[in-house]
């Protein structure tokens, strides 16, 4: 499959991936990744190998596009859920009296 990464196209299949990250040992996951046989591989230091370029001309991005197409898991950052706005007073009253609240 032909992705696109740092503007420079590269034909990558699953199973080339799988030879090429073969004896490379994962660094520490800190953000986004991509799961690689049993391993999991930071998406940054993925697209280095892969492309052999240096971490900076590409995006973790386009590394997770890839990636993704080509069928391997990408787990990303769990996001923390929205803190729930703050009621007011009024509305917390209305609420515990079990009445609508006015918005």
């Amino acid at each position: 499959m032909r992705c696109v990464i740092a503007r420079f196209p590269f034909d990558l299949t699953k199973s080339g991936v799988l030879e090429i990250m073969k004896g490379v040992k994962p660094e520490q996951v800190v953000g986004e990744s991509v799961i690689i046989g049993r391993r999991t591989y930071p998406v940054m230091q993925v697209g280095q190998v892969i492309t052999r370029q240096d971490r900076r001309d590409f995006s973790a991005g386009e590394v997770l596009r890839a990636m993704t197409r080509l069928g391997f898991t990408c787990p990303g950052l769990r996001r923390a859920a929205a803190p729930e706005r703050a009621l007011t007073p009024f509305q917390r009253a209305a609420a515990l009296l079990g009445a609508p609240a006015a918005v």
